[in-house]
């Protein structure tokens, strides 16, 4: 992140190398902890511009999970079950060695962070959490059984399930590899304004490890720390019908609607750091 000091650290995880960034000042009593988790096809540098925005206040913390960037595999043919992502990440929270986490989370980032919140290992290490448009694997899929079964509700199944179709392609063997390598990921490029190399070839084991079989998620348990879930209106992606019923196992939720897309943290970062600003000044 070109005009931002950065200090660079390797994570060793199970069948891993993490690359872990930090930024601004290092924590204290007045500075608290942001740990950013990135997405799909994305690394970390989904979230430069709004790192340049909080590293003044902030002692940032970000990391290129073990599909992504600088960090690599080192074990054939890799783990990439949400159970595993979910240890990488609490493997960066040791290695840096800070409490009371802010733990903010986009897309597949996002997806970590819910499982992560339930594991007993947030205890004292994570404060709160900032979910944006990523579900709980467990929340999706009650949500979409208790639509199916009510017929009002087909109207919005059919809406997420069409904004879903994507899932079922990204299964299939080969083909999106070639979508990607043709034409994809120079459109996202343009898009997004950054290279994505190989990563969204490399990203493609997430869907394919996790979305065939519910088995390697990690079990469900209640949420007791604050909670706030950012529902993008125009996200192509997701419908922001899907925060319906959070409250039932989320103690202190906060659902915040915006007026943006998918990537909202990488187009509106300044209203996205000052919406993190304010959750910690809230504390």
């Amino acid at each position: 992140m070109d005009t931002l000091q950065e200090r660079r650290r390797t994570v060793t995880a199970a069948g891993a190398e993490l690359a872990v960034y930090e930024y601004g000042p290092e924590p204290g009593p007045a500075v608290p902890t942001l740990l950013l988790v990135h997405g799909y096809p994305d690394d970390h540098r989904v979230f430069a511009a709004a790192v340049r925005e909080l590293a003044a206040t902030h002692h940032v913390i970000a990391y290129d999970t073990r599909n992504a960037g600088a960090s690599a595999v080192t074990a054939a043919p890799g783990d990439y079950c949400l159970a595993t992502l979910v240890d990488d990440l609490f493997a960066v929270l040791a290695a840096v060695g800070v409490a009371g986490v802010h733990l903010v989370g986009h897309d597949w980032g996002s997806i970590q962070g819910w499982a992560a919140v339930q594991d007993p290992r947030a205890a004292g290490r994570i404060s709160r959490y900032t979910s944006v448009s990523g579900p709980d694997l467990r929340h999706y899929s009650r949500w979409v059984r208790s639509r199916v079964r009510n017929p009002r509700a087909w109207p919005q199944l059919a809406g997420q399930l069409l904004r879903s179709w994507y899932i079922a392609a990204f299964l299939v063997p080969v083909l999106p590899e070639a979508a990607w390598r043709l034409v994809l990921a120079r459109r996202y490029e343009r898009t997004a304004k950054r290279g994505v190399g190989n990563d969204p070839v490399r990203g493609l084991a997430l869907y394919r490890a996790n979305f065939r079989s519910g088995r390697h998620w990690p079990p469900a348990a209640r949420v007791t720390l604050p909670v706030q879930v950012v529902a993008p209106a125009r996200d192509p992606f997701l419908s922001p019908d899907l925060v319906d019923g959070l409250q039932a196992w989320v103690d202190d939720l906060q659902v915040v609607r915006v007026d943006s897309g998918h990537w909202w943290p990488a187009t509106r970062p300044a209203e996205f750091a000052a919406l993190l600003r304010g959750a910690d000044a809230g504390q």
